[in-house]
């Protein structure tokens, strides 16, 4: 990843076969750095997160040191698994969004791209448009973050 992380965000498109085109931008830090192989899933069903498969491993390995019988453990593993499949990405940077996610988080169409750091995050617009509203910034969250140095 380039320096350390995915940031920023960006318009994208799905097709009629449900790829992805990821956006120049966060392509050539997965290709170049990271390989084409990524995990495609989601917690909630919401929206989509792309794990480049080294992150994805690195999540694993901690995973496979946690007790497999947490509760937490796992209904983390159920969901990923539940809409999550391997996958990577074409020759032209697309990357195919299950079907049962594509529904689950209405991805059609026009989507949004956000950087997360470690990963993607694709949501439809309209949907994300909606959370910012429903979770407002408050001078508590800003409190917060300042306990991170942020």
């Amino acid at each position: 990843m380039d320096q350390n992380g995915f940031r920023g965000s960006s318009v994208a498109r799905i097709d009629d076969k449900g790829r992805l085109k990821v956006p120049t931008v966060f392509r050539s830090a997965i290709q170049d750095v990271q390989g084409p192989d990524v995990f495609v899933t989601s917690l909630t069903g919401g929206s989509v997160l792309i794990y480049p498969m080294q992150v994805w491993l690195d999540i694993e390995r901690k995973l496979a040191d946690a007790p497999a019988n947490h509760p937490s453990v796992q209904k983390f593993v159920d969901r990923v698994n539940y809409y999550g499949q391997t996958s990577e990405l074409d020759g032209q940077g697309r990357v195919v969004v299950p079907q049962l996610l594509r529904d689950s988080a209405a991805i059609v169409g026009d989507v949004r791209v956000f950087g997360r750091i470690r990963y993607l995050e694709v949501w439809n617009e309209e949907r994300f448009a909606q959370k910012l509203q429903r979770d407002a910034w408050t001078d508590e969250d800003g409190m917060k973050l300042a306990q991170f140095g942020i």
